[in-house]
């Protein structure tokens, strides 16, 4: 993938956190689109592993590439970093389109009642009546609050989806050592 960037070992608790955009500038230097709005785990990282674009690339065929990271900075609505081997633009072009991935056990510390998405994804959902409800299948954003995607546990084959705003009013509390989110929800909304 990158010549001169040694292959390495996906950690087994890596997290894609975005994407190489492009080029930025002559000196090696390239654009990331983080995943996050806030990229903080970008920069507490200074090892990014790299896969290909493409999603069905497996670690195991020897893809996964090492980036030592020099620097990497917040540049608008993007990071922009350069890597110990991207020496110039034209080896900053190769890396585009490829994924980043960092171990999850580098991010930083969230604060308290924080919580990092990839960490809740898979949290079983009970209301206040201990209904369950389902599993966070994912999250999203709609600009105003975030939104608990909650697939219910089914043997058909698409399951029942309840969407769940992940705010005070709703979400009573994360216990992230049982694994389970609390919320004020009935199984029929």
């Amino acid at each position: 993938m990158l010549p001169g960037a040694p292959l390495a070992q996906l950690p087994p608790d890596a997290v894609e956190v975005g994407r190489i955009a492009d080029a930025w500038g002559v000196k090696g230097w390239f654009k990331v689109a983080p995943y996050s709005a806030s990229a903080e785990a970008l920069f507490s990282c200074k090892h990014w592993f790299l896969l290909p674009p493409e999603r069905g690339s497996k670690a195991g065929s020897g893809s996964v590439a090492l980036l030592q990271i020099k620097q990497a900075r917040q540049h608008a609505d993007t990071v922009v970093a350069c890597a110990q081997d991207i020496a110039d633009r034209a080896a900053a072009e190769a890396l585009k389109g490829a994924r980043i991935f960092i171990p999850r056990s580098s991010f930083p510390a969230p604060a308290q009642g924080e919580y990092y998405w990839v960490d809740l994804i898979g949290l079983a959902v009970v209301n206040r009546q201990g209904v369950a409800l389902g599993r966070v299948r994912e999250l999203l954003s709609n600009g105003a609050q975030d939104v608990l995607v909650v697939a219910e546990e089914s043997a058909g084959p698409k399951p029942k989806e309840r969407l769940i705003p992940f705010v005070d009013a709703w979400v009573d509390s994360v216990d992230m050592e049982t694994r389970c989110i609390t919320v004020d929800w009935q199984p029929d909304y």
